[in-house]
């Protein structure tokens, strides 16, 4: 069966911009890093395949643009089958869903985005079809009402979330395998953004690759999009070669320091250690006080900063870390000592 990773079920809803679609690998060899991740789904994979059947549902979990979309497509090459992309706020009601399971053929991948975003109601409706491949409609209403189940082929639902904890357990438990993205080593960082930069056609010395990859916070979507800005700057102020120097330049222009962290990654620490004197300090307070949705500082900016170590979590809320202290430059104030004010 051909492959049709083009079609959407939700005509808003886009994967990434062209670019990003050009540079996305198509087959599992050509993916860079998360090695378990890939040499388990290559078994799941394989095996499907000599069975001559659909593949187990799926689910990956993991912060933001470390490739979850990118996974399902390359899923659906590897099984050669048609895809099917959508997302959870996409899918108001069961009508919606029903549309979309109906319109599936054997072997097709239904891949939803932001899973743990779908309504109860809608949710109810994806049980019967992920366990028995069988939708149940209710026609009429009152005392007339009477329910018929209709039959599906058997596809593969394909979920990507980056809050596991919100995905409730019953979904969960109807996924045959759940795998979770880790943040990208520099080696595989270097490597991403090296194949990106050839695809482009970019000139980019290997200094260069290394300083836009020590700034890609581990994470491919943001190389990537960083990449692209050291491109136009290389080009608008320098002689269109990407060295280590002009990367320093376009990424300090873009307030991304050495670590990766941005002007809101900052202001989060800031905010703990000057304001706050360490913490701990609120999510819903550190929302308000820097004007961004919880959702931003739980989803993206908090994942990074505890993975360098810059935060902790307590049941009273977030607290900056001796290594956030020196990243800011500011006197770590030791237990006991008068808050900074």
């Amino acid at each position: 069966m051909a492959v049709d990773s083009q079609r959407s079920v939700d005509p808003a809803f886009k994967p990434n911009d062209r670019v990003d679609h050009a540079l996305r690998p198509r087959t599992l060899a050509e993916l860079i890093g998360q090695n378990q991740l890939k040499e388990n789904l290559q078994i799941l994979i394989a095996a499907a395949r000599q069975r001559g059947e659909a593949l187990d549902h799926v689910l990956f979990y993991g912060p933001p643009g470390l490739g979850k979309t990118t996974f399902a497509h390359v899923v659906a090459n590897e099984m050669a089958v048609n895809i099917k992309i959508t997302s959870g706020p996409a899918i108001e009601r069961p009508g919606d869903l029903a549309a979309i399971l109906t319109s599936l053929r054997a072997g097709d991948i239904l891949f939803i985005d932001e899973i743990h975003r779908l309504g109860r109601v809608v949710e109810e409706v994806l049980y019967p079809a992920m366990e028995e491949f069988a939708l149940d409609i209710v026609i009429g209403k009152g005392p007339s009402a009477r329910s018929i189940r209709l039959n599906l082929p058997r596809f593969t639902l394909i979920g990507a979330t980056t809050r596991l904890a919100l995905v409730t357990a019953p979904l969960r438990a109807r996924f045959g395998a759940v795998y979770r993205l880790d943040y990208y080593a520099p080696v595989d960082m270097q490597a991403v953004v090296a194949r990106a930069a050839g695809l482009l056609k970019i000139h980019v010395e290997s200094s260069g690759v290394e300083e836009i990859a020590r700034r890609g916070r581990g994470t491919p979507r943001v190389a990537l999009r960083l990449l692209r800005r050291v491109r136009d700057f290389a080009e608008v102020r320098a002689d269109g070669a990407v060295t280590a120097e002009v990367a320093r330049q376009a990424l300090d222009l873009l307030q991304v320091d050495a670590l990766g962290l941005d002007d809101v990654d900052r202001r989060v620490l800031r905010l703990i250690i000057e304001k706050h004197g360490g913490g701990p300090v609120g999510l819903n307070t550190i929302a308000a006080s820097i004007s961004e949705e919880q959702d931003t500082i739980m989803d993206v900016v908090e994942p990074y900063l505890l993975q360098l170590g810059f935060l902790d979590r307590s049941p009273q809320g977030r607290i900056a870390t001796r290594s956030a202290y020196d990243h800011i430059g500011v006197p770590y104030r030791e237990e006991g000592q008068p808050r900074l004010i």
